[in-house]
């Protein structure tokens, strides 16, 4: 009995030690933040929108005859991940790319509540505040899942293209998303980790070497920004999947879903599920390319969403 106790004490110990360890490991300072628009690309302009300073860039001219395209980015990246797309889709329609609040260049506050229907409503303020017109919300991802929330809320929505987005399953690890202290700010370092970041994308490519240095450069533009650890903190432990799926039914708008078919993470089936679930939807593989499907073959994306913008697009009463 005095030998189980003595273990039993040691383990507590090993744990609270281990605990201890980490929770100084993850609150350990790191590089001096900067103002994000210190760091600002050539192309970058900012605006405010429910006190939310957010960085995007334009591509193509606004017209009467065109469409209006609102892109959104996925999980811990940027508007970056637009840069081959946004060029494409820019030369028939005007293009607006966002960094949402708490990535990118955007605004990272603390008290801010970064669940997803909350980050849908600043998308559809930014697109009234840029004057889009019935805009067509592109999300990849994690944007996926906010896109849908938008063209929801926006009665003045005139479209919805999805690609593999985390709606029926997210495929962020799980450990990632734990509420439990340290975890949220471990996880917030370990994304503002080079190292981590380069292996984290990776494994979600078909073609990984098209994850250069620049494209990292970009990425990590978010981690030196002004409230990088602070709001990455605030914003993991907030974190949930699911909440999406009842939404599905209520898509009124004409739906485009392009999937990249060698998706490590997320099978064929579930893109026919969300087909299946959104009525009236147009589902479009692509095969030779994975969850970056917009990364990897942006000249199928485009001809993709080109089609779907100049075909007949009634809307859906509900």
């Amino acid at each position: 009995m005095r030998v189980l106790r003595k273990l039993l004490i040691g383990l507590v110990a090993l744990v609270a030690v281990l605990y201890v360890g980490l929770t100084v490991y993850a609150y350990w300072p790191g590089e001096a933040e900067v103002p994000a628009q210190a760091l600002a690309r050539p192309g970058d302009q900012f605006i405010t929108v429910d006190g939310v300073d957010l960085r995007y860039r334009t591509y193509g001219t606004p017209g009467p005859n065109k469409s209006n395209l609102l892109l959104i980015h996925g999980f811990a990246n940027s508007l970056q991940s637009w840069r081959d797309l946004a060029p494409l889709l820019g030369e028939a329609s005007y293009v607006v790319t966002i960094d949402m609040p708490g990535y990118g260049l955007s605004g990272k506050p603390v008290d801010f509540d970064y669940h997803n229907g909350p980050q849908a409503r600043v998308m559809v303020a930014a697109a009234q505040a840029l004057g889009l017109e019935r805009p067509t919300y592109v999300g990849h991802s994690l944007g996926g899942a906010i896109a849908l929330h938008a063209a929801i809320q926006d009665a003045d929505a005139g479209g919805l293209v999805l690609m593999n987005p985390g709606i029926i399953t997210t495929g962020v690890p799980k450990l990632l998303t734990l509420p439990i202290p340290p975890l949220p700010r471990l996880s917030a370092k370990q994304f503002g980790s080079r190292d981590f970041r380069e292996r984290f994308l990776k494994i979600s490519y078909v073609r990984p070497e098209i994850i250069t240095p620049q494209v990292i450069d970009e990425v990590m533009l978010a981690t030196r920004s002004e409230g990088y650890r602070t709001g990455m903190t605030s914003l993991m432990k907030q974190y949930r999947e699911g909440e999406e799926i009842p939404l599905l039914a209520r898509v009124r708008v004409p739906t485009l879903i392009v999937w990249g078919d060698r998706d490590r993470n997320k099978t064929l089936a579930e893109a026919e599920e969300l087909q299946q679930r959104i009525p009236g939807s147009t589902l479009v593989h692509v095969p030779d390319a994975g969850h970056y499907v917009h990364e990897e073959s942006p000249e199928a994306v485009a001809a993709a969403i080109r089609s779907y913008l100049t075909s007949p697009r009634p809307r859906r009463s509900i």
